[in-house]
C-alpha cells in the first residue's frame, strides 16, 4: 500500500540567496533529506508545493493521497494554510518539525495532523511513521463516518416522531368532529393525500393550520 501513496511535500524553497542564513541553509538541508528519504523508501513523490494561497486549488489539481509538512519556524504558518487548504477534502497530514514545544504539537494534532514527528528524519523510520499515519487517518475517517451515520439516524426518527404526532393530531379532530373510528380517521387522511399526491404528514399539517386559523 505504502508504494502506491500519491505524496505532496508542503515545503519552503530550496534556494537559500544569503550563504550567511544558517537557519535557512539548515531547513533547506532538512528539506533535501526528506525527499530522499521518501525516494529511497519508494514512495511517489508528486510534488513539492510552497504554503501559499494557491495550496488548495494544487491539492485539488494533484489528489494527492498523504501530505507531509516539512515546516520548523514556520511551522504554524504552513499548517494553517494546509488546514484551510484540506478542510473541504480531508487528507492524512504528517509534519516533520524540529519544533519540540508540547503545546504546538497538541495544537497541530487538534487541527488534523495525523502524525507530529519531532527530528524523525531517518530513512528507516519514514516507512512505518506514514504508514501509521495512514492507519490513524482511515480509523478516524471510519469514526466519522459512523458518527455522521448515527446523526443521521437519530434525525431521521426524530423527524419520524414528529410527522407521528402531526399525524395523530389530524387523525384525533376526524374522529372527535366527524364521529370516526381510527381506522376511519386515518384512511381518509391517507386517501386525500393520495388525491393530492402529497404527503400524509403534509395533509395532516394543512389541515390542522385550517383548524387552528378556524379556531
Amino acid at each position: 500500500m505504502s508504494d502506491a501513496l500519491r505524496i505532496v511535500v508542503i515545503s519552503p524553497d530550496l534556494d537559500v540567496c544569503d550563504p550567511e542564513d544558517t537557519h535557512a541553509f539548515n531547513q533547506a538541508e532538512r528539506s533535501r533529506s526528506l525527499r530522499i528519504c521518501l525516494l529511497e523508501n519508494g514512495f511517489n513523490l508528486i510534488a513539492v508545493l510552497p504554503a501559499d494561497v494557491f495550496l488548495q486549488e494544487r491539492l485539488r489539481q494533484l489528489q494527492p493521497d498523504l501530505i507531509i509538512v516539512d515546516a520548523e519556524s514556520e511551522a504554524r504558518d504552513a499548517l494553517e494554510h494546509v488546514v484551510m487548504a484540506t478542510r473541504d477534502e480531508r487528507r492524512p497530514i504528517v509534519m516533520f518539525t524540529n519544533d519540540s514545544d508540547a503545546s504546538n504539537a497538541r495544537a497541530a494534532v487538534a487541527a488534523g495532523v495525523s502524525a507530529y514527528i519531532v527530528a524523525g528524519l531517518s530513512s528507516e523510520r519514514i516507512r512505518p511513521i506514514l504508514d501509521v499515519a495512514m492507519a490513524r487517518f482511515q480509523h478516524e475517517q471510519q469514526l466519522r463516518q459512523e458518527l455522521a451515520a448515527t446523526r443521521s439516524e437519530l434525525h431521521e426518527l426524530s423527524t419520524e416522531l414528529k410527522d407521528r404526532k402531526v399525524i395523530d393530531r389530524a387523525k384525533g379532530l376526524l374522529m372527535q368532529r366527524q364521529q370516526l373510528s381510527e381506522e376511519a380517521a386515518y384512511a381518509k387522511l391517507r386517501k386525500t393525500a393520495m388525491d393530492k399526491n402529497l404527503k400524509l404528514v403534509d395533509v395532516a399539517q394543512r389541515m390542522l393550520d385550517v383548524v387552528d386559523l378556524l379556531g
